[in-house]
């Protein structure tokens, strides 16, 4: 997915080449962690957009294909011959091994999850943080392996399923890792890959977020000259950090419209209001639309159906205040960078995960708006950081991801008023335990889950027939994988009871402790 942005913010990048990993874009924000700007394309990206790009270094990442078989997914030759690093991982070391002359083949001797290489010789990607004869941790993935090198290459680490599970040509600085190190279960990995940006690829640490809020400004009021823009603000982080910023960088031409579909959690919709109406004096419409939602809800119990019909609904509302409005030359969105790469399969075709609450294609034909998506070149916890540096309050910029749907989809079955205010009240509680335990940036997401069934209660002398409701928290340090929180006893003890006795209509609570697998953005 050639990114399709402007000119990049950096004149030091390093391009990744996806060849389908699940984690391809852990390398991303391992690089960005490091203060290097990187873009990530599929594969088969054309020779001439790569080399336009001009790339200080260029990194093949992992993939579920194999080399063995026909027609196997290859780099563009031409990756090795424009004389800049190269590194190879997982899938990218064995199709580098086999374009350049080496060769692979498939093993009885598998190797995923956790492994141990032995650290045969020394190389650049290792300067000062492996040592010769040092046994390291990684994360290996993967059922081929390197056979034989190609020519001007050498071994300098092995394991005991992968005999060329690291290789170097340092005078071509080309290198090949058969494990994966943007994973933290490669302890040092993030080290070894700021070795190949910073010291293999020269790139200097100068992608900061100051930077980017002022390269943004310029390009927002570049690309809009006096034209007008809306933006649909929800309140959430990646909508309320793109009208900042734009707000910053033409004023008045910026008009938000919000639009409250009721299903939000408690005092969401007021706390929007008073934070761009008042502090940032953004000019902003509010349109409740709160009965208009529930009332089409009524009787939808399909998780997709609701979404479409939230969906739907949020269009049309949103149109009818834009026409209100005379109309507008420009649509702000808070559109993300995973959001791109999941907009194209690795094998750079229509991917069926698209989001669909997001236009990365491109808008309707009757819209007859274009497109401002300043946060398109970020990640999540990047959108974050810029928040702070645009001084949005720590509410709205450290809140927890919360989906366009709201509380919706956390209402299995049908929706009723009833049901909402039930699970506000649950939820309210339950991030308020939190906060005051100090957990709430700890948890990458916490919420509550009103369950589709009443249980049978005894309180005090009489029975209760209620509600039952679900609390899930997970951590999370990159919003790919995720595991439970571990509460203690007493915090969830506390926070039940607190339900029970304050939520009439609840009479028990459960804990949810299912991990996220990876290669998920979100929980839902």
């Amino acid at each position: 997915m050639p990114s399709d942005l402007d000119s990049p913010p950096s004149a030091d990048r390093i391009l990744i080449l996806d060849f389908g990993s699940q984690v391809t874009q852990l390398i991303a924000r391992r690089l960005r962690e490091s203060g290097v700007y990187c873009e990530i394309w599929p594969y088969n990206a054309d020779p001439d957009r790569i080399r336009a790009f001009a790339p200080c270094g260029i990194i093949l990442s992992g993939g579920p294909a194999s080399v063995t078989d026909a027609g196997a997914p290859m780099a563009p030759m031409e990756v090795f011959e424009e004389g800049v690093p190269v590194l190879g991982i997982c899938y990218g070391q064995m199709a580098m091994c086999v374009q350049l002359g080496g060769t692979a083949e498939g093993s009885d001797q598998r190797e995923f999850g956790r492994a141990v290489v032995d650290v045969i010789e020394p190389c650049a990607l290792f300067r000062g943080v492996w040592e010769k004869g040092a046994q390291e941790q990684v994360w290996m993935s993967h059922g081929d392996h390197v056979t034989s090198l190609p020519p001007g290459f050498r071994v300098v680490a092995t394991s005991e399923g992968a005999p060329f599970a690291a290789f170097a040509d340092d005078s071509r600085r080309f290198y090949g890792l058969m494990f994966h190190p943007e994973v933290v279960h490669t302890p040092h990995g993030a080290q070894l890959l700021r070795n190949f940006t910073h010291n293999v690829a020269g790139c200097s640490a100068d992608w900061t977020m100051a930077g980017f809020r002022d390269a943004q400004i310029a390009r927002i009021r570049a690309q809009v000259g006096e034209g007008r823009v809306i933006c649909g603000l929800s309140g959430g982080v990646d909508s309320s950090v793109a009208a900042v910023l734009i707000h910053e960088a033409i004023g008045d031409q910026l008009t938000c419209i919000f639009v409250d579909h009721g299903l939000l959690r408690e005092g969401e919709a007021e706390e929007v209001v008073t934070t761009f109406r008042d502090r940032f004096n953004i000019r902003l419409v509010h349109r409740d639309a709160a009965d208009m939602f529930i009332d089409a809800l009524d009787g939808v119990t399909d998780p997709e159906t609701k979404r479409k019909t939230i969906g739907r609904l949020f269009i049309e509302v949103f149109e009818e205040e834009a026409a209100r409005l005379g109309g507008a030359d420009f649509l702000a969105q808070g559109t993300l960078y995973p959001d791109v790469i999941e907009s194209v399969s690795f094998t750079g075709g229509p991917s069926v995960t698209i989001k669909s609450h997001h236009n990365v294609g491109g808008l309707p034909a009757r819209m007859r708006m274009q497109l401002v998506e300043p946060l398109r070149e970020l990640f999540k916890d990047e959108v974050r950081r810029l928040g702070r540096e645009l001084d949005i309050p720590d509410s709205i910029v450290g809140r927890h991801p919360f989906p366009g749907p709201g509380l919706a989809i956390r209402i299995p079955g049908n929706i009723t008023r009833e049901k909402l205010d039930l699970l506000r009240r649950a939820d309210t509680i339950y991030l308020d335990e939190i906060r005051k335990a100090g957990l709430y940036d700890a948890i990458w997401q916490a919420f509550v889950v009103l369950l589709p069934v009443r249980t049978v209660g005894v309180m005090g002398d009489g029975r209760t027939y209620d509600m039952a409701c679900a609390l899930r928290a997970v951590t999370s340090t990159d919003g790919m994988t995720a595991d439970i929180y571990p509460f203690e006893m007493s915090f969830l003890s506390r926070v039940s009871n607190r339900i029970v006795n304050e939520v009439r209509g609840i009479n028990r609570v459960t804990y949810d402790i299912t991990s996220k697998p990876p290669g998920t953005i979100e929980w839902e």
